[in-house]
């Protein structure tokens, strides 16, 4: 379905300027941005697949990834064709290098009414970049929330401070996944001509704008794995987003044009989290690598575990409450309450 876009800007001899991510792209008309997904036609820029849904799927909130926004609690994801980035590592290649629009329409009200249909408690934006459809986003976000259910963004960060202050109001938490220690402009391997200044901007708006952020920071071994980078990032993080920010150094498993990369070393990822540790942040975490220790939380105070996680589940919570560790009173991060219909949580008090 064809809509007319919101996130666009009237320039001289019928070109139009898309403003939902910070690419900018300035399209004649009859063109295409990036995207693919968002035309110029007579001057005036549509969104071509609005409602056009290439995946749903419902999913732990701890898999995409977030371990401190509604813990335990489960969302519908929903996802279109394309995206704004160029990655050749993409694990969503069959959605995100799709330069035609497939799929099945889903009207906002179809969206959320399924979400209640399936007892989810809140809505993802996920699978391919959410910004690129974003004016669909903020019209099933904002039906959401008038129905009791959260919205959150699964995004590479790249937007523009019109799209963000859009999500104000409508989008309740955001996962940013940063490429190599959020160095994407480090090697033409990664077919990116974007600086990481960008993604650092949005994510300062985003904690204003009273956004929940976590960040995941993909560790690509070889081209994407500097520790002074990650020194560099986490002193950052740690200063302009403050110390309870949660980062998850993730491990690279080889896909799509990558496949002569092998995946990222336990060594490797535990440098980076011992830096980030080094830096003050409090939460930081492995992911991809089901079963290790550092997938749990940790209360910064005492050291024992507030939060004990196998992958995307939930094994044992040991929170009170009022959201403080059980064992010695210390205030743990937890955005929204925690949901215990998760199998085989076990909760200790």
């Amino acid at each position: 379905m064809e809509k007319e876009a919101l996130l666009w800007k009237k320039l001289v001899n019928e070109k139009a300027e898309c403003t939902a991510c910070a690419r900018r792209c300035k399209i004649p008309e009859g063109s295409k941005g990036f995207c693919f997904v968002r035309q110029n036609k007579k001057g005036r820029l549509y969104l071509e697949n609005y409602g056009i849904l290439e995946a749903i799927q419902i999913d732990p909130i701890e898999k995409k990834p977030f371990n401190h926004f509604y813990p335990g609690s489960y969302v519908l994801g929903i996802g279109t064709s394309s995206c704004n980035f160029g990655c050749l590592f993409c694990q969503n290649k069959n959605i995100s290098k799709m330069h035609e629009i497939k799929g099945h329409y889903f009207s906002p009200e179809d969206i959320v009414e399924l979400a209640e249909k399936n007892n989810v408690d809140g809505i993802a934006y996920t699978y391919n970049e959410p910004a690129i459809f974003a004016e669909y986003t903020f019209d099933v976000a904002e039906l959401a929330k008038r129905r009791g259910l959260f919205n959150v963004f699964v995004t590479n960060g790249f937007l523009t401070d019109e799209t963000i202050d859009m999500m104000k109001g409508k989008i309740d938490a955001a996962v940013v996944g940063l490429k190599g220690n959020g160095e994407q402009k480090f090697s033409n391997k990664f077919e990116m001509v974007v600086s990481n200044d960008p993604v650092k901007e949005a994510l300062k708006k985003m904690k204003k704008n009273g956004i929940h952020i976590e960040i995941t920071d993909l560790i690509i071994p070889k081209v994407g794995e500097s520790l002074d980078a990650c020194d560099k990032l986490t002193k950052w993080i740690s200063k302009e987003l403050g110390d309870e920010t949660p980062i998850q150094f993730t491990r690279f498993y080889p896909d799509y044009k990558m496949n002569e990369y092998k995946p990222t070393s336990m060594e490797s990822l535990k440098l980076h989290y011992d830096t980030a540790k080094k830096n003050g942040l409090k939460y930081v975490y492995i992911g991809n690598v089901p079963g290790n220790e550092f997938e749990n939380t940790y209360c910064a105070k005492c050291g024992s575990i507030a939060v004990e996680r196998f992958g995307h589940y939930i094994k044992k919570w040991n929170i009170n409450e009022n959201n403080r560790c059980a064992e010695c009173g210390e205030s743990i991060l937890v955005k929204g309450r925690f949901n215990k219909r998760q199998e085989h949580i076990k909760v200790l008090k």
